[in-house]
């Protein structure tokens, strides 16, 4: 069951409001309860049933069951009472703008009080408003009972699955349409991506820079070591290199300053490079790339040529996507 926040009704300025919804709640309970009993008992088989078990039961309830219309217009009649009640308040609150708008918001309230076959049951409306209203007040809460809990684990994987479905589907038409070069593809290159090269080269260079810095300055020592002992070892196995040392007097030497020139000039021009992708100098490198990828169209070209190389990439986005969103997340709380 619900558990019931004494302080905050305690505190509540609309205590009296709230009593009556606990009220009203009860008789609701009951007066469903009776509905459903006495739709039961209509059968002649439970009727046999009761004579044959229970006779004295049937027999005090023979006299509600043949009267039970105006059994429920009692409730009714209270329920009535308490609309108008209510009514009366919010108009005298102006909780509405206009007098006559509290009847439509609570209609659920109107249409449960006729006495009429299944509308009757329509009073589950009102057991659901009555509570979500308290729930809403901080009164109680329901968030944490057994019946909650299921029902709102198999909505949220039901909800979870569909919308899965419809997101595959969705992004299975966007690859087809790629693929047969729709024009899709072409607003996205030339409508989306296109007019927004600076940003992208902005961003992919903020990104090299970043990531550049993060890598290689803290390890700046160990990779000119590592850089310098494979050019050593690359000069090493170099006959025509081998050979220097078999020069008369300077030819070790030579040899031996030509391997520390080579590893030195090799480590420099690495750790430059890496120095310049780790600046703002590698903007122009990294918009030279981007404009390969997104070519200006001349005026003259009648269509858009096929950038396949763009082509995949966006296929290989939407293929991840789908990966993740085949992920089934309400799974992992069984």
């Amino acid at each position: 069951m619900f558990t019931i926040n004494r302080e905050n009704l305690r505190k509540s300025h609309q205590l009296i409001w709230f009593t009556i919804d606990f009220l009203m709640l009860g008789l609701l309970i009951l007066n469903l309860c009776l509905i459903i009993f006495d739709a039961i008992y209509s059968f002649a088989g439970v009727q046999r049933l009761m004579a044959e078990n229970l006779p004295a039961l049937k027999t005090a309830y023979d006299p509600i069951h043949e009267n039970f219309i105006f059994y429920d217009l009692i409730f009714v009649s209270i329920f009535l009472t308490e609309f108008l009640v209510r009514w009366a308040y919010a108009i005298r609150a102006k909780l509405y703008s206009r007098w006559y708008f509290y009847p439509f918001i609570h209609w659920y309230d109107l249409i449960g009080c006729i006495p009429v076959g299944t509308l009757r049951f329509l009073r589950v409306l009102r057991v659901i408003s009555i509570i979500y209203r308290l729930h809403k007040y901080g009164v109680i809460d329901f968030t944490q009972t057994r019946v909650y809990r299921f029902f709102d684990f198999y909505y949220d994987a039901f909800m979870e699955e569909l919308s899965d479905r419809i997101v595959i589907k969705i992004l299975t038409g966007m690859q087809d349409e790629i693929r047969r070069g729709s024009p899709l593809f072409e607003r996205i290159q030339h409508d989306i991506l296109y007019p927004r090269r600076a940003m992208i080269a902005d961003w992919i260079s903020q990104r090299v820079a970043q990531a550049t810095e993060e890598g290689y300055v803290p390890r700046r020592g160990a990779l000119r070591s590592y850089l310098e002992d494979r050019v050593d070892q690359a000069l090493k196995q170099n006959v025509e290199l081998s050979r220097l040392k078999y020069l008369p007097v300077v030819g070790p030497t030579i040899q031996e300053t030509l391997e520390e020139a080579v590893g030195d000039i090799v480590a420099s021009v690495i750790h430059q490079l890496l120095d310049d992708l780790a600046s703002t100098r590698n903007h122009g490198f990294i918009e030279d790339i981007v404009n390969v990828f997104l070519p200006e169209r001349h005026p003259e070209a009648g269509a858009y040529e096929h950038n396949e190389a763009l082509m995949s990439l966006i296929n290989e986005v939407l293929e991840a996507v789908k990966k993740q969103v085949h992920v089934k997340h309400w799974r992992k709380a069984l």
